[in-house]
């Protein structure tokens, strides 16, 4: 691994450098959140559920988005019988923003070390975008702490139609919003295709006022600079450098609706981990889970059943 990792203990921070979600139990039965200093800057908030003793799960979300991303179908595998984390990437929803803004691969990876460090055994990776390219490097660098690899709408080269239209998204609204309302109307056009919602109340786990009065994004705005940013084109050739390390079971679960990936880079992806299998779901866009839910949590579950099973949990 890149560099010396710190990974403080798991527990409840003393302070945060940014807004915090509201902590304590999640809606989902079983569910608790938990911070996890990974270095003596900043801190993750975690959300775990499902039994202790079970295999663990951990997700990772896209680029802008939160843990909340994946609640539904973290509460699907946990239900399953899997140990379950969710968490706020660092300049994402409740967890800290980097001091000097570092959101490097290298950053986001030992990040994910750091919670991996902190299970009993190998774990399962599920990631999307962002999430997806921070899984396959851990899974290529550090392969003995990966059992099995599950990639959602994300391959080592995206197409870059794609991922402009994400990063213009992203950098469209930099002044802000006047209100809930007007937030609503820009996600609505960037992803056409779901229906707007009636009331937008819920995007408000995705805002933060600030003392100019107007909603702001949660998000750290450094997420996007060049010096720091954790996106293409950067990551198509670390991905290369370590794809043949890659030795766990791998799922690519692709949206058929999406713009982010196409036919060449999922070919290039089977060339590089030949194990990899891939779903596709009709329906979905880049933002599979949230598009088609069910669909998206049954295909990883049976995923993690063959390759991930309960009696992992009598190893080591």
């Amino acid at each position: 691994m890149h560099g010396n990792r710190y990974c403080g203990k798991v527990g409840m921070s003393e302070a945060s450098n940014t807004p915090m979600m509201q902590s304590g139990h999640s809606e989902s039965a079983g569910f608790h959140i938990q911070r996890v200093n990974v270095t003596p800057q900043v801190s993750l908030e975690v959300e775990i559920g499902g039994p202790e003793d079970a295999p663990a799960i951990i997700f990772l979300h896209g680029g802008g988005q939160t843990r909340y991303a994946w609640k539904a179908a973290g509460a699907q595998v946990a239900e399953a019988g899997y140990r379950v984390l969710l968490y706020d990437a660092r300049g994402h929803g409740g967890s800290d923003w980097s001091p000097d803004g570092d959101y490097s691969f290298d950053a986001l990876a030992n990040d994910l070390l750091c919670l991996i460090a902190s299970q009993r055994r190998p774990v399962a990776l599920v990631g999307a975008s962002m999430g997806g390219m921070t899984s396959f490097l851990v899974a290529g660098r550090e392969p003995q702490k990966v059992a099995a690899l599950i990639l959602v709408d994300i391959v080592p080269s995206v197409n870059p139609d794609g991922a402009t239209r994400v990063r213009r998204f992203m950098t469209a609204h930099g002044n802000g919003f006047d209100s809930l309302e007007e937030a609503a109307d820009a996600v609505a056009a960037y992803n056409p295709g779901r229906p707007r919602p009636e009331n937008p109340s819920g995007l408000m786990r995705y805002l933060r006022p600030r003392n100019d009065g107007r909603l702001y994004w949660h998000w750290d705005p450094r997420l996007l600079s060049p010096s720091t940013r954790a996106e293409p084109p950067s990551f198509a050739s670390e991905a290369r450098a370590v794809s043949a390390a890659i030795t766990a079971p791998t799922l690519l679960v692709r949206g058929m609706k999406s713009d982010m990936i196409d036919d060449a880079g999922v070919s290039e992806l089977k060339d590089l981990v030949p194990q990899t299998e891939v779903f596709e779901v009709e329906g979905a866009g880049h933002m599979v889970a949230g598009d088609r839910n069910d669909a998206f949590s049954d295909a990883i579950v049976e995923f993690l059943h063959r390759h991930f099973p309960m009696n992992e949990r009598a190893a080591g």
